[in-house]
């Protein structure tokens, strides 16, 4: 059996019990013991650890927000992302006419398989083995998505029966190559507050989060 020396190294974790690696990395398509289930549990205990860490991280934050940090964290496209930085794709054990097809690259597979091998570690190694692994490849989760103040607004407004804000570009400043942009949050109609940033979406972030110091400093 391979010992995936390389593959341990990138996810600091040494396997006690390397069949358990094996079944994470075996591919559907081989139909014999595959990752399936593995991935089935390692997207809970994913979930788990990213959720437990945003909780510590983000003392401040609300549920929804929280919500949304963890759906950007554990999407497919990153967590695809984080599988071809530790070339997880390169130890996939598969038939050849899903490798023709590029099945080392594809998102949803890279996806399963890290979700997989999260969960033979978990098997082996146990909750705190899990967590290091995640914490080592996602990150700390002090990354805040780039909508959560106009999701706070929203959210904040939807909960006392207003209508939605809408936002508007207001201005843009300096060469193409940086450029500032000022949007404009408006509730009913009416400019509650500006923001500025080197994105129309960042703009528009800063400005929801303005209004939303605004309005509950006024108590409306």
């Amino acid at each position: 059996m391979a010992d995936y020396a390389a593959l341990q190294q990138a996810i600091g974790y040494q396997f006690r019990q390397l069949s358990l690696l094996r079944q994470a990395l075996t591919h559907p398509s081989l139909g014999i013991k595959h990752n399936q289930r593995l991935e089935f549990l390692g997207d809970a205990v994913l979930e788990l650890c990213v959720s437990e860490k945003i909780y510590e991280k983000h003392p401040e934050m609300h549920e929804g927000a929280m919500t949304q940090l963890r759906q950007k964290l554990v999407r497919e496209e990153r967590l695809a992302q984080v599988a071809r930085q530790i070339a997880l794709g390169d130890a996939l054990l598969m038939d050849k006419s899903c490798e023709i097809g590029g099945g080392r690259q594809n998102p949803s597979v890279l996806c399963d398989a890290f979700e997989a091998v999260l969960a033979a570690v978990y098997l082996d190694g146990g909750f705190d083995a899990a967590r290091a692994m995640v914490l080592k490849l996602i990150g700390d989760c002090s990354e805040t998505g780039e909508n959560d103040a106009k999701s706070a607004l929203q959210e904040y407004l939807q909960a006392r029966g207003k209508s939605m804000p809408a936002y508007e570009t207001v201005g843009e400043e300096g060469p193409p190559h940086d450029r500032v942009f000022t949007a404009a949050v408006l509730i009913d109609g009416r400019e509650v507050a500006r923001g500025a940033g080197k994105s129309k979406k960042r703009a528009e972030q800063q400005a929801a989060g303005a209004a939303l110091e605004i309005i509950k400093r006024s108590g409306e």
